[in-house]
């Protein structure tokens, strides 16, 4: 024992030659700078164990440092030092029972062929390191690996290299997603004889007369008492009753339990097992939901695009619903861009994404997505609700022009709504509930009072505003469905088109709003795999239907669009027509306004009208 020594700097080459006798070496807390010649030991015992720990100046572990120690079996406790790299060949010449690197702070880099020529290890603790990736030359041998706070491992071998698992203690939930079901290269080559075998040994338990179950306690094995028929694969030497060794030998046993349960072959265990959050299962988790996400996410940024650079070339006067139109239009662009990024995502991770996960939601993608869709669904449900507002305030004082809400009312509007949006959307980026919780960036963390007041905040102020657009829906159709103002073919027209309006909102709104809530009281009615259900189904339904029903469809878009698309030397004939037809009613509007000394019920109703087709 070498301990407490930290006036001792370096150990002559030699220093530990020819210790045929030495079962046990520790050098602990010294000043020693480089790493020990041990390869003059010649230990004869059949099992060596050495320990360095707290040698905080020995750096590097270089190649063959153990060879030459023991030919047997050889445990290294190799923690707590100041280890940052450690060589190829480092550990050739040896069997290795246990490898212990634990608690190397510094640890950060493992060759590739570090445990080439060496034998094992069986367990291997790199728990506490700063390790970024595990060889793959040298992991067939592992039985238990323990990889707790191992933070920076975000990426695990191909699990092929890892034939003879049995136990897993890992750092990251979804790292337990890739050993699921995953079986032992022994387990594997004689699951087809165990499959075949179990059938005739569970039968043979259930035997209630002349078959005795029993155990051996000196070979630890069950034994069975049968008729001899019932063995057609016995010796005739062998007699009742018959041990499995009769059936396998001793290398084929190795790995299998063999009490009552002999007939199941030990599992790979593993944990920390994945949590409600984060399932065993890619991005989006549905076949079908990878397909349609792509469908939606092009149809959101083609179609909000589109209606942004018609409203911004347009040659007309930037009217206030042309203004609030452009911060619809980009509100829901940017949530077909977190569409795009979680559809790109999940495309490059399907099959692995357990191998993705944590450089996914930890890193600055998932950030990226969580801050766009929560800054694009506030944007969006508060520009919808001014623009409901200013439709009920066009039609409530259609006539009084001296309430009209002007550009300048409408920008300071927005303004604060650009600078809530982004408040709310960069909160989770400062600890307040968290983009990193689940696979899709949503904001779901809920564990403290502060990140669940934030969920019911946001959640509570989409309800409010769904309220406020039915309210001033329900208040426009009945200012327009006064007979004296609108005929009753156009009242029907009005009423269809809010009641599509209001029903995208609602079918946005309530289902998301419905299953958040609950689970912001932490009674969730839905899980993180059906969620992603409403996440592609309910909820870009805004983002997609919104450049068609408050732009695409209506008139004034439709010659905007056609007056752009002549400048390119398209559509010149439908332009001409719109720009005819929009000189045509501005000259009649322009006669009934000089000839009548009132507005009439007619002109009433036009203007209803084109405020709804705004």
């Amino acid at each position: 024992l070498i301990l407490n020594t930290k006036n001792l700097l370096h150990i002559e080459d030699g220093a530990f030659r020819n210790l045929p006798r030495l079962k046990y070496l520790s050098i602990c807390n010294t000043g020693i700078r480089q790493f020990p010649d041990l390869t003059q030991i010649f230990s004869l015992e059949a099992h060596f164990i050495l320990e360095l720990c707290d040698n905080l100046r020995m750096t590097t572990i270089p190649q063959n440092a153990f060879q030459g120690m023991n030919n047997e079996s050889l445990t290294l406790k190799l923690y707590k030092n100041g280890f940052e790299d450690i060589h190829s060949h480092a550990f050739n010449g040896t069997k290795l029972n246990q490898l212990i690197l634990k608690d190397n702070k510094n640890l950060r880099w493992i060759h590739n062929d570090a445990l080439r020529g060496a034998t094992g290890p069986d367990v291997l603790d790199i728990s506490s390191t700063a390790l970024e990736s595990l060889p793959t030359y040298g992991l067939e041998a592992i039985q238990v690996l323990n990889a707790t706070s191992s933070y920076s491992l975000k990426r695990l071998p191909p699990l092929d290299k890892f034939s003879s698992l049995l136990e897993a203690v890992l750092t990251y939930p979804s790292h337990c997603c890739a050993f699921r079901n995953l079986r032992t290269e022994k387990q594997n080559s004689l699951l087809s004889i165990f499959d075949n075998f179990s059938k005739e040994c569970e039968s043979t338990m259930r035997k209630p007369t002349n078959e005795i179950l029993y155990r051996d306690d000196s070979y630890n094995t069950s034994l069975w008492s049968a008729e001899k028929n019932m063995y057609p694969f016995a010796t005739d030497e062998e007699t009742s009753p018959y041990s499995y060794s009769a059936i396998f030998d001793d290398s084929e046993m190795t790995g299998f339990d063999f009490e009552y349960d002999f007939c199941q072959p030990k599992i790979l265990t593993c944990t920390p097992e994945p949590d409600a959050f984060n399932p065993c299962e890619d991005i989006l988790g549905y076949s079908f939901l990878r397909v349609l996400i792509w469908f939606i996410n092009i149809l959101a940024i083609a179609g909000n695009f589109t209606v942004l650079l018609v409203l911004i070339t347009s040659h007309y006067k930037l009217t206030v619903p042309r203004f609030l139109m452009c911060n619809l239009s980009f509100a829901d662009f940017c949530m077909g861009l977190y569409l795009l990024l979680i559809a790109s995502v999940d495309a490059q991770t399907s099959g692995q994404y357990y191998n993705h996960a944590i450089d996914w939601q930890t890193g600055s993608g998932c950030s990226t997505a969580g801050f766009f869709t929560v800054f694009a669904s506030e944007l969006s449900v508060y520009t919808l609700t001014v623009i409901t507002i200013e439709r009920w305030h066009t039609i409530t004082y259609a006539m009084q022009l001296d309430r009209k809400l002007r550009l300048r009312h409408a920008v300071p509007i927005m303004l604060g709504g650009w600078v809530f949006s982004v408040l709310i959307a960069v909160l989770p980026l400062l600890g307040v509930s968290s983009y990193m919780k689940v696979s899709i960036c949503l904001p779901m963390d809920i564990e403290t009072g502060l990140s669940q007041a934030y969920i019911l905040l946001i959640l509570v102020l989409n309800v409010v505003a769904f309220i406020v657009i039915c309210a001033c829906y329900i208040k426009i159709y009945i200012a327009v469905q006064n007979p004296e103002l609108v005929a009753a073919n156009k009242d029907t027209k009005v009423a269809k088109r809010m009641a599509i309006l209001i029903f995208t909102d609602f079918t946005c709104m309530a289902p998301i709003s419905f299953f958040a809530i609950s689970a912001a009281f932490k009674v969730p009615l839905i899980t993180v795999t059906n969620s992603k259900i409403l996440l592609v189904l309910f909820y870009p339904v805004n983002s997609c239907a919104n450049p068609f029903l408050y732009a695409i469809f209506t008139k004034a878009f439709r010659r905007d669009f056609f007056l752009l698309m002549s400048k390119l030397g398209c559509c010149k004939s439908q332009a001409e027509l719109y720009r005819m037809n929009y000189f045509s009613a501005y000259t009649s509007n322009c006669k009934n306004g000089s000839s009548a000394t009132g507005p009439s019920k007619a002109s009433q109703a036009l203007l209803l009208l084109s405020a709804l087709e705004k």
